[in-house]
């Protein structure tokens, strides 16, 4: 599926930003099920140096700097995906034999997925996401068919709700009020599979959403997402990973988008900062993801 992604940020401040500094995640990944066609970032006001990096997770890490007063700064990210179908195994191997495989084992051959087990930021690993998982993992049970019940669990159990949480609320809190958004849920599956020894990590990215029929598809109104991804130790070759999204009781399609890889949130906010400035400032996002033949060259207007 040929996806045409448009992400637009723009910041008012007061009083005026006089320096700053920006990183941005914002150009999609081309590995795996999906091609990057092409991509342009667009800054105004035109930064002073602008330059890309790869990080330690393979995502491009966008630079830029301002030296110079600015009371607003606008990001554009215009960006043509192709995608293609996610792997899924017929079958898996049992979840403890995928613990046990992960563990450390002397002489074994390191898995650099065995990083993913681990706590981050705002994932830590804790007995409350093993009695919440629990239910879902009994003895010598697939792990795919388990990591799905866990999904399915928590997209019933968990309320979405945009002003519940932020984007600093850490995952046993979210845990605690069974409430958030995708990033929320996502974060509460990762506690849940790290916690019983499980390799998974935090993807971000976009997902294609159809308007109601009879509806215009209208610009800026889609957002970005975030989901989980399990990995599947492979007992000859590479493993796999199998994409899990909470929010919508679903593994990723062709409608998904994905921009970064992580731990958690932390390492793949779509943008932060150091200004000097500022003491006050909005911010609006606009987002609209289409079908590449239903593209409009317009850019999105900020809402």
């Amino acid at each position: 599926m040929l996806l045409h992604v448009l992400h637009e940020t723009a910041y008012d401040y007061v009083p005026p930003v006089r320096t700053a500094q920006h990183m941005a995640h914002l150009k999609p990944a081309n590995r795996g099920r999906q091609r990057l066609l092409s991509h342009r970032l667009t800054v105004d006001p035109e930064p002073a140096q602008q330059t890309e990096a790869v990080d330690v997770y393979g995502n491009t890490r966008s630079f830029f700097s301002l030296q110079f007063s600015h009371d607003t700064l606008r990001v554009l990210a215009e960006s043509l995906v192709e995608t293609g179908a996610s792997e899924e195994p017929a079958d898996s191997q049992p979840w403890q034999e995928v613990t046990e495989r992960m563990r450390y084992h002397r002489g074994a051959q390191y898995d650099p997925a065995s990083e993913f087990i681990f706590a981050s930021p705002y994932v830590p690993r804790d007995d409350a996401f093993v009695a919440y998982a629990q239910p879902s993992f009994p003895e010598g049970r697939p792990v795919v068919e388990a990591a799905r019940e866990l999904m399915q669990r928590i997209h019933a159990d968990f309320e979405y709700e945009t002003t519940a949480t932020d984007v600093n609320t850490p995952a046993l809190e979210a845990l605690a009020l069974r409430k958030g958004v995708c990033q929320d849920l996502a974060h509460v599956m990762l506690g849940c599979l790290r916690s019983l020894g499980l390799p998974a990590r935090y993807v971000s990215g976009y997902l294609l959403t159809e308007p109601p029929a009879g509806q215009p598809r209208l610009v800026g109104t889609d957002a970005s997402h975030a989901w989980v991804a399990l990995y599947l130790p492979a007992r000859e070759g590479p493993g796999l990973w199998v994409d899990f999204d909470p929010t919508n009781d679903r593994t990723a399609g062709e409608d998904y988008v994905t921009l970064a890889i992580g731990r958690d949130y932390s390492d793949v906010s779509p943008m932060r900062g150091v200004i000097h400035g500022g003491a006050s400032h909005s911010l609006r996002v606009a987002v609209t993801v289409t079908p590449a033949e239903a593209a409009a060259p317009e850019e999105p207007a900020a809402p």
